[in-house]
């Protein structure tokens, strides 16, 4: 079986048992403030686990791409060293939400591996919980007697929490599970050593396949577990690991998940795979890397400085690295390996194939980015060892600033160190990570309490599309602490306040308890949970309340919000149908629309941009809104749907006319364009390779703006007297200001030119020295400077002092002869701040030269005589 086939026979197994199949959710998570990136096929289904949700079937099984790079779930430092961990991967995942569990869960598992994909069964073996006494939880019994009855006893394992119970992080839900591991050494190598001794001790081959997760628990913010309302089944087996095993291979890297992309790299460097570790590591770190930075920004997360971005701007430059440093790679490279992966992902994931050039032009300025940085890195590393004896040591602080700056990791430093004969400090080094990881995580520190229930209702209804009020009741509530505030999270049973979503802002208002009035200070989701953000708590928390939105707030935000569904029509009808939105904004102020185009736009097409968007408005055209359609039936009347969403299977469709502008939204907007009133475009620029950014304003903001700047052509054409071409007026009053200018320089040069002359005359010598003090009014410092110089180069054993009025400030300037300075030990420096106290100022420099500025004009006659003193 190939990779695909291999999928594909998982996905129909278990649709055959009566499982839904379901599409990956994005790579890149939103609306959980838990995660940074899918880390486990469950995290899109955690409410269901949670019962804050029905889901949409019982039983579900997909492919998830899954990214661990950050948090608890880290598998960056082992991808490449070994042959069975990756940053991005795709677990396979069957899911039973309050339906079967543990012995449908066993038994399924082992007909798909032994009958179906005929995995031997004699390699096999099976891991369950062992109990915890801390957290007062049996040995999982009923597991164990499940595999008892397919395997034999010496190849069950009994294992303790760290291997058998598994939690997606420090609070939600979790269970013990039963893993599945297979012993994929040569028949020698078993005689040697039971497989069972190499169960979870880190050997490359014998390695966990699938790990069926029995979800039943809910960790608690104080570390306690309580019972879920049902018992679900959670597993997931990776994807790359089963390849490998069914494919009877020793590596990941040898199926054919990977072999294209190791072709192409090796064939782009001319490198031979399978010769020298080091390279070994190379070519599978670019591999791995190019399958993480792909998938993400496919799915809307584009490098950045700061948050995901970051995270994924550092795997993209840990492969560019790697190439450069063992494979030769001086010019990019990674971008072109995204065709590759693009045509292996296109049935599974054709969001990539869609973006294909988008994706490959992100990568490929990041790659010219960063290998300029490279370059400057090596650079500094090199200044620092020549500052240094041969076998110095680079201090930790020097290695984590060529860490953090420039994305030099502490192999890199240390192998260019030892190269030159210089050693590192790991241990200063990882001192200083230590610290940027306490500043970072003060930075973002937030603790969350555990939900008190108020109701023992759970649905909740958002009526926020038809209504601004509502009568409401408090279902749940928690303290939450972010940078040592307190405030407090918020669930109604209903609540016509909309949840920050779709680029929109959340709804503020307030909410009214009795005789208490309660600002809403925001309105956001976590995963499918509607969530109202408070400083403070009803003091009846039990009590009905009425909920009252912003109206004045919302109704900017929808015309915003429209008007970006407008402009993104436009775009496309201007640009090209190439443009998709990449990332927005849409707030009461303004609208923020980021989108895939490669050139400026221009100020023709802008202009036409507007005037097609404005067109739209004064037409007056009826939302047309369709909620809970079909999805398959949305996309046939062309909605238009963003990469990196999760869509259900029924969406809600925005349309203003048919012809111009279908979307997937779930944001809030006009009833008619007309509300908009205005359209006004006031910013275009570029915010990361292939993406533009324009900003706009519509309604009374552009009204405002508009009238802002016709008042201030009323105010120009006022001061240019009225002219009939205003334009022209403005045109010819710089042409008359660029000429008088070059008669000023004229004027000035002239004056700079007499007034050398003047000087020149009045040098005198005393003791051998030419003597220059005086007095002298110019335009500028740089005047005064080029005097100094000119005469330091004319005139031997000069010592010059010019008191300056420049334009009403005082200023002194010294300039003495080299030889005065090394042969008198003179030191122009000790006499400006020695004159400077005449003008109440200060100033310094070099020995040849020197400076100072001061507040008192009428001291510079004063500065004169104390200088004329000065070699007497």
């Amino acid at each position: 079986m190939n990779a695909s086939e291999i999928r594909k026979t998982f996905l129909e197994f278990f649709k055959s048992k009566q499982h839904q199949v379901v599409a990956s959710a994005p790579i890149v998570v939103k609306n959980d403030p838990t995660l940074m990136f899918t880390n486990a096929g469950m995290n899109q289904f955690k409410d269901y686990f949670l019962g804050n949700k029905e889901p949409e079937s019982s039983r579900i099984a997909d492919t998830q791409k899954c990214l661990r790079v950050s948090g608890k779930h880290n598998d960056l430092e082992e991808v490449g060293i070994d042959t069975y961990h990756h940053t991005m991967f795709e677990m396979l995942g069957n899911w039973s939400f309050g339906d079967y569990f543990k012995k449908e869960a066993i038994e399924w598992a082992w007909e798909l591996l032994t009958d179906v994909y005929k995995l031997n069964k004699e390699d096999l073996y099976a891991t369950v919980f062992q109990g915890d006494e801390k957290d007062g939880l049996e040995e999982d019994s009923e597991a164990y007697d499940l595999w008892k009855a397919i395997l034999p006893e010496e190849r069950i394992l009994k294992c303790s929490k760290k291997d058998n119970f598994w939690e997606m992080g420090d609070q939600g839900p979790c269970g013990p599970c039963a893993e599945i591991h297979i012993d994929l050494r040569s028949e020698e190598e078993k005689k040697q050593i039971p497989g069972r001794e190499l169960v979870n001790q880190d050997h490359p081959q014998v390695i966990e396949i699938w790990n069926l997760v029995f979800i039943q628990f809910n960790r608690l913010a104080n570390g306690s577990l309580v019972e879920l309302p049902a018992k679900h089944v959670d597993t997931g087996m990776g994807f790359e690991r089963l390849c490998r095993a069914i494919q009877k291979y020793s590596s990941n890297y040898d199926s054919d998940v990977f072999t294209p992309l190791i072709e192409a790299v090796t064939k782009d460097s001319g490198i031979e795979y399978g010769k020298d570790e080091k390279i070994d590591i190379a070519v599978r770190v670019i591999i791995d890397h190019i399958r993480a930075v792909t998938c993400t920004i496919a799915d809307g997360q584009l490098p950045a400085n700061t948050g995901a971005g970051y995270v994924i701007r550092r795997i993209l430059r840990r492969a560019v690295r790697y190439g450069y440093t063992f494979l030769g790679f001086e010019e990019p490279f990674f971008h072109k390996l995204v065709a590759v992966l693009a045509n292996q992902f296109a049935d599974v994931f054709p969001e990539i194939k869609a973006q294909e050039s988008f994706i490959t032009k992100v990568v490929e300025e990041e790659e010219i980015s960063f290998l300029r940085t490279l370059t400057t890195g090596i650079k500094r590393l090199e200044s620092i060892m020549a500052q240094e004896k041969s076998g110095a040591t680079i201090s930790g602080d020097v290695v984590f600033e060529l860490y953090d700056t420039y994305g030099f990791p502490v192999d890199l430093t240390a192998l260019i160190a030892r190269e030159n004969g210089f050693s590192i400090d790991e241990k200063g080094f990882e001192s200083a990570m230590q610290l940027q990881k306490e500043r970072s995580r003060k930075a973002t520190s937030s603790e969350s309490g555990d939900w008190i229930p108020v109701s023992s209702a759970v649905k909740v209804a958002f009526v926020g599309y038809d209504e601004l009020t509502s009568n409401s009741n408090i279902l749940r509530y928690r303290e939450v602490t972010d940078a040592k505030k307190k405030a407090y999270q918020l669930v109604f049973d209903v609540t016509p306040f909309y949840p920050e979503g779709g680029g929109q802002v959340g709804d503020t208002g307030y909410i009214q308890s009795g005789d208490q009035k309660i600002s809403i200070l925001d309105t956001k989701k976590e995963n499918d949970l509607i969530i109202h953000y408070t400083s403070e708590m009803p003091a009846n928390p039990s009590l009905p309340i009425s909920c009252v939105v912003n109206k004045v707030k919302r109704s900017a935000s929808e015309k915003n919000h429209s008007a970006t569904h407008l402009l993104q029509a436009a775009l496309q009808q201007v640009l090209g149908s190439h443009v998709q939105q990449k990332g927005s904004l849409v707030n009461n102020q303004l609208l923020r629309f980021d989108f895939a185009h490669f050139a400026k736009v221009t100020n023709e097409e802008i202009a036409e941009i507007e005037k097609i968007v404005n067109e739209k408005i004064q037409q007056n055209i009826a939302l047309d809104e369709k909620r809970n359609v079909p999805k398959d039936e949305a996309m046939k009347m062309g909605a238009m749907a963003l990469f990196g969403e999760k869509y259900g299977d029924s969406v809600r469709v925005i349309t203003f006319d048919s012809n111009y502008s279908v979307e997937l939204c779930g944001g809030t907007h006009v009833k008619s364009t007309g509300e908009i009133g205005l359209f006004k475009i006031v910013s275009e620029g570029s915010v990361a390779a292939g993406v533009r950014r324009i900003e706009a304003i519509s309604g009374e903001a552009a009204l405002t703006y508009v009238n802002e700047k016709l008042t201030l052509v009323e105010e120009l054409n006022e001061l240019l007297k009225n002219p009939k071409d205003i334009k022209k007026a403005v045109e010819d009053v710089l042409t008359e200001r660029a000429l008088l200018l070059k008669k000023i320089e004229a004027f000035q040069l002239e004056h700079s030119k007499s007034l050398k002359k003047e000087l020149h005359s009045k040098v005198t010598t005393i003791n051998g020295i030419s003597v220059l003090v005086e007095k002298i009014q110019v335009d500028s410092a740089d005047s005064v400077k080029q005097i100094a110089f000119d005469f330091k180069k004319s005139i031997d054993n000069l010592f010059l002092v010019l008191a300056a009025d420049i334009e009403g400030k005082p200023s002194i300037t010294v300039m003495i002869a080299d030889n005065l300075v090394s042969e008198k030990g003179m030191d122009a420096g000790k006499v400006v701040r020695e004159l400077a106290k005449e003008i109440k100022g200060g100033g310094g420099g070099q020995a040849f030269y020197a400076t100072a500025g001061g507040s008192d004009i009428n001291g510079l006659d004063a500065v004169v005589e104390k200088a004329k003193t000065l070699l007497n």
